[in-house]
């Protein structure tokens, strides 16, 4: 069958809907040189051309072969053979794939490198994989369809078919945007039919009243109510989150079931159901203008940014059960922060952004992404990071797996490396938007961000070494020439001084105010009309609350968007544990185009502290006398490097947080 464009521009994952109550709805951006151009590249032209290849030693398409009826869907390798993998949700590694390849395959023709056709034959071949594994009525889930003898829902806390089914949904949609196909939306219309038919309340008629322990179908129900215009969906999606909270799954805060959503005051649980249950809510409050579902959106956002996000922006505290913790319990060694809630923090930071067009949201979108989350990449994109710990103590004993320190090819659970292939192939779209006064710049990039004006195109062409020089070179390039319009320049929580040029006048803060987070210029723009704007980048010190008592006494290193570490191969003669920063030196900057791909290091003064001898016992009594008379220790220059660059050298300690005494 050809391969033919969609009719409309992919929008990306959120494409709303036309009566949707949203304050902006995205722009295209589409990033073309620069920092995330490398990352995208590398994204393209390796982490994503391996997934078939990981995905078929790790057995998952062996599945599906196994479970389609049909037996000319075997080849003679996998005509006998059981189920492969540990996990009931392996099915979700083929789909988050899916999705990756479907945004990448939207930046590009088809036929127009080897490599992209070769992506695209890929992609027909798992779809077909996929479509012959579905049943008749449309269910499909490998695990319960071999390993369980089709015994299907009688485990809806563990089993995640509804989880599976989501992330089915959103590769269907993201294939049918980039492409203009619908042979997988075809697909996952069957399935949601099915769930459609089989879960509702008491008194719906259907016969089972239940939710998934991992939420995820909500967002992606909603989405396809987006793009096929079925109410159905959109009303199922409501079903599902309004039902969390009653008891359906044991009443655990594990998985989202001790609270109704519209009551709760604080995120809790494992924090990737939580973060994909949030991002389905405020999906639902954008379309249907649910004022309960928003405040409980907003208000949880709040009491997660507040006081049970690192400074990274990485989400989760304890490796047992994966979730929040308690207010200001970030520890640092111990930080869980999943590669896989890093994406879901963006996802949902991003719909509340178009919702309520508040800048905050892409402040932790930006610190999420340029931190939590790119650790989670290696560099060549050829091993990942599950778990993101902000310390590793010198002599740690990594215990490899899921919850490693070192970076990893693949993983028995692996939920992060697709995760993150699928944000990175549509960062495009978490970039920039657009409302009926202008655009609004969120995220800065090179390359162009387009938008839309009452059917008059606007776009503008951006310039930029960001995130190691401030300067935003912006110029016009299409604009309506009868009417003024807004250009909205997010000024980052974390800067202090900025300048702009606009014409022939230099602005400041002190005339160029920001109102919430916005710097706005209107006009009556012309092509070729340049507004040049400059983020101040001096490197900075950081401290935390002290309520956060793992980090109490410490400060970080932070410039511009990125958080910067320690780590002991750039601090030969011995180990990181013993490292005090002094505070009262100047920071310096050093660009180091020989290290880690190229990057701006940042340099401290410091000492290594003579640590006491304890003899059989690690403590001795507290107070100044105990440490009096004592040296301060060996001056030491510090080189701290961005906190996404780390692991990518040879193993040994690392650190965020130094202490100043």
């Amino acid at each position: 069958m050809p391969r033919t464009r969609p009719a409309l521009p992919p929008t990306g994952p959120v494409r709303l809907g036309p009566d949707a109550r949203t304050a902006l709805r995205p722009a295209v951006a589409e990033v073309s040189s620069g920092f995330w151009h490398t990352r995208r590249e590398v994204n393209a032209h390796t982490s994503i051309p391996q997934g078939p290849g990981l995905l078929e030693s790790a057995g998952n398409l062996h599945n599906l072969r196994l479970a389609a009826p049909a037996p000319e869907a075997l080849s003679d390798a996998v005509a006998q053979g059981d189920f492969r993998g540990a996990y009931p949700f392996a099915d979700t590694d083929v789909y988050k794939w899916l999705e990756a390849a479907a945004w990448q395959l939207a930046q590009e023709p088809a036929a127009a490198q080897e490599p992209t056709a070769e992506l695209a034959a890929h992609t027909d071949r798992i779809v077909a994989l996929v479509a012959d594994a579905q049943q008749p009525d449309g269910y499909l889930n490998t695990w319960f369809q071999l390993r369980r003898g089709g015994e299907r829902y009688q485990d809806l806390r563990w089993g995640h078919e509804l989880y599976c089914a989501g992330h089915l949904i959103q590769a269907a949609v993201a294939h049918h945007r980039a492409t203009g196909r619908d042979e997988l939306l075809t697909v996952a219309r069957r399935f949601a039919d099915h769930l459609d038919a089989t879960f509702g309340p008491p008194g719906s008629g259907r016969p089972i009243d239940g939710v998934d322990g991992h939420p995820e179908v909500e967002t992606a129900l909603v989405e396809l109510y987006r793009e096929t215009g079925e109410r159905r969906y959109l009303d199922l999606a409501g079903y599902f989150v309004d039902r969390y909270g009653h008891g359906l799954l044991g009443g655990e805060a594990y998985c989202q079931d001790r609270v109704p959503l519209r009551e709760a005051t604080d995120v809790e649980g494992h924090a990737v159901r939580q973060l994909y249950l949030l991002a389905g809510a405020t999906d639902l409050a954008t379309e249907t203008g649910d004022a309960g579902l928003r405040a409980a959106a907003e208000r949880l956002w709040r009491a997660m940014t507040a006081t049970k996000t690192h400074l990274t922006g990485g989400l989760g505290a304890h490796h047992d059960e994966e979730d929040f913790g308690d207010p200001f319990e970030l520890p640092t060694e111990r930080a869980y922060c999943e590669t896989c809630a890093a994406v879901a923090s963006v996802q949902w930071s991003w719909r509340l952004a178009l919702l309520t067009g508040e800048s905050r949201y892409g402040d932790l979108i930006e610190r999420t992404l340029y931190n939590g989350f790119l650790a989670g990449v290696s560099l060549d994109g050829e091993s990942w990071l599950y778990v993101n710990p902000l310390q590793v103590r010198d002599g740690h004993t990594d215990p490899g797996g899921d919850q490693s320190a070192r970076r990893t090819r693949w993983f028995r659970c692996a939920c992060c490396p697709p995760n993150a292939m699928r944000l990175l192939a549509s960062l495009g779209h978490y970039l920039s938007s657009v409302d009926a006064d202008g655009l609004q710049i969120h995220q800065y990039v090179t390359g162009r961000y387009r938008g839309d004006l009452d059917g008059t195109p606007v776009t503008v062409a951006a310039e930029t070494d960001y995130p190691w020089h401030g300067v935003i070179s912006l110029t016009v390039e299409d604009t309506p020439r009868d009417r003024p319009w807004t250009l909205s320049l997010r000024i980052p929580q974390w800067c202090s001084e900025y300048r702009v040029r606009h014409g022939s006048r230099t602005y400041d803060r002190t005339d160029a105010p920001v109102t919430d987070g916005w710097l706005r210029l209107t006009g009556t723009w012309a092509p070729g009309d340049r507004v040049a704007l400059e983020l101040g980048l001096e490197p900075r010190l950081t401290a935390a609350d002290p309520r956060a008592d793992a980090v109490r006494g410490c400060v970080a290193v932070e410039r511009g968007p990125l958080v910067y570490c320690l780590e002991q191969v750039d601090h030969p003669g011995g180990g990181l544990d013993d490292i005090v920063l002094d505070p009262t030196r100047p920071l310096a900057v050093k660009n180091r185009p020989d290290l880690l791909g190229g990057v701006t290091t940042v340099v401290a003064a410091g000492h290594r502290r003579p640590l006491p001898d304890t003899g059989w016992w690690p403590y001795r009594p507290a107070g100044a006398a105990a440490g009096a008379g004592r040296p301060a220790g060996d001056p030491v220059e510090l080189t701290a490097i961005p906190y996404y660059a780390w692991a990518n050298r040879r193993d040994g300690s690392m650190r965020v947080w130094l202490p100043t005494s």
